[in-house]
């Protein structure tokens, strides 16, 4: 539940974020947020919610279904949810979907950080020959800081 000042904290026990109800909820809380630092509230989802003109939902309800306490909300709630976090609908019903949608907030979570977003500006335009050599080198850096390599394809 969120203390006094509307913060959140992350929950006990992380449901598993690719298929559980609670998983992918809690993973929307995790990466869509607000701005710069804190999650959205409960209240604040509940409110934004309502403010839409969606379904009645309470705070309590939204923390019992990050939690995994509450495992079988409405389609109208699912889908409320999924307008406030600006993700479709089958992001809850489709697990494919779901993924895909999930490496979508990755690279948007990627680009939250300033230097990330610099380095992609700056490759922007250069030819494929050069992309690849930029993705090599960007490669060996994770592998020599022990980060797993990271894997998308081009379009």
């Amino acid at each position: 539940m969120p203390n006094a000042a509307g913060v959140t904290g992350r929950p006990e026990a992380e449901p598993d974020a690719g298929t559980s109800l609670a998983g992918k909820v809690n993973h929307l809380f995790q990466t869509i947020r607000p701005g710069e630092g804190w999650e959205y509230s409960f209240e604040e989802v509940a409110e934004g919610i309502r403010a839409r003109g969606g379904p009645t939902i309470s705070g309590t309800y939204i923390w019992q279904l990050r939690k995994g306490l509450r495992d079988n909300p409405t389609k109208r709630h699912l889908e409320a949810l999924a307008s406030f976090f600006g993700v479709p609908p089958a992001y809850f019903f489709d697990d494919e979907a779901a993924r895909r949608i999930d490496a979508e907030l990755a690279l948007l979570t990627a680009l939250r950080d300033n230097s990330v977003r610099q380095i992609a500006l700056r490759a922007w335009g250069l030819s494929a020959k050069s992309l690849d050599a930029i993705t090599e080198m960007v490669e060996r850096v994770r592998e020599l800081e022990g980060l797993p390599s990271v894997t998308m394809g081009r379009e």
